[in-house]
């Protein structure tokens, strides 16, 4: 009888110090978590795919965790805590706890997973959060008012901003959070939605699909997903393309110029409306946003290029005094822009915004 109270004395306080140590679980779907970005909502994960898309939270406790999966090995995130990058996560293609933090001080603190990786990386599946410690969630983080989008190419996606010798396209040397876009964004408060892809262009890009078939996707890999344009109103636009477009009109025997040009490069007049075409669709669907036609500073504004003049050609005959025009001076470095011409594009800008725009 002695020996049977034991073990169930026993049994009990297993129980009870298994209980102590079962993880808390915070499903992707809480309402607590601030998600920014372009993102797909499946029925057990947030998919990520597009640069700079983030998810933000407030919490109480010492340690967090976060279950992920990839579809690839090629996407990195930045985990900050309490405003400060604190390392960078690569995800891996399986199911995985990821420890995000541990050994923090007593008291309320925040975290960000910002996505480095542009979509073409793969996707990101974020599964929700993990804790062994009593975590404690607070109410989301309260989003900026101020909010502004990009439409772009490799400069606003960080492609190889991180080499420090050539332009490698891996992952691990791409880095959007320390991009103009973003930097601009984090200086204004605002909240930033990068709609970019390396290589992409006007009238032709690298790949079979170009800004027009690509700017109004929700998951940039469908066609058929569609991104709901009133569930986010920029004050703010920054156009930055044709860089791609330089490079390749005048490349025939490039595929994607025998499929769209054929052997024949496309007029003056051609590259002018393509853009005309594309800035008066976003004004459609922002008819109150104010709108900025940027080039630079890659090859794309040196000397011999005529290209700035497209784009004010463009431009003027929309009549707009909310559509502006702004060319940064070619870097004159070989390859994209590095961190201390990332941080130069982002100075330029926000200046031309607080000299222009009052928003």
């Amino acid at each position: 009888m002695k020996n049977s109270i034991i073990l169930l004395t026993l049994s009990f306080l297993f129980v009870g110090i298994s209980g102590c140590f079962s993880p808390i679980e915070i499903p992707f779907n809480d309402k607590r978590i601030a998600y920014e970005g372009r993102i797909v909502f499946k029925e057990n994960a947030a998919e990520l795919s597009w640069p700079a898309t983030n998810l933000k939270i407030n919490f109480i406790g010492s340690s967090i965790s976060a279950k992920l999966q990839d579809q690839d090995t090629a996407n990195y995130y930045n985990v900050i805590i309490d405003g400060k990058i604190i390392s960078i996560l690569h995800t891996e293609p399986y199911v995985k706890t990821y420890l995000l933090a541990k050994d923090l001080p007593t008291g309320t603190h925040s975290l960000e997973l910002f996505k480095r990786t542009e979509w073409d990386k793969g996707k990101t599946w974020f599964y929700g959060f993990e804790s062994n410690n009593n975590l404690e969630l607070l109410s989301p983080p309260e989003k900026p008012k101020r909010k502004i989008e990009f439409f772009g190419n490799s400069i606003v996606c960080g492609y190889g901003t991180e080499d420090p010798v050539t332009d490698l396209p891996i992952g691990y040397f791409e880095n959007c959070y320390n991009a103009y876009a973003a930097i601009t964004a984090r200086y204004f408060n605002a909240q930033l939605h990068c709609t970019a892809k390396s290589g992409i262009g006007i009238t032709i890009s690298w790949f079979p699909l170009i800004m027009q078939e690509m700017y109004d996707r929700l998951d940039p890999t469908d066609g058929n997903s569609k991104w709901n344009f009133t569930s986010y109103t920029p004050d703010v636009v920054v156009i930055n393309l044709l860089q791609n477009d330089y490079w390749l009109v005048n490349n025939t025997n490039h595929p994607q110029h025998k499929y769209r040009f054929g052997n024949t490069p496309p007029t003056d007049d051609f590259i002018i409306n393509a853009y005309q075409t594309f800035v008066k669709t976003v004004r459609a669907k922002y008819p109150d946003a104010s709108i900025i036609c940027m080039l630079g500073n890659m090859n794309i504004m040196s000397a011999e290029s005529h290209w700035s003049d497209y784009v004010t050609n463009a431009v003027a005959p929309l009549h707009d005094d909310k559509i502006f025009t702004f060319f940064v001076p070619f870097k004159n470095t070989p390859g994209h822009p590095k961190p201390n011409e990332q941080k130069d594009l982002a100075d330029r800008l926000i200046k031309f915004i607080e000299q222009n725009i009052n928003w």
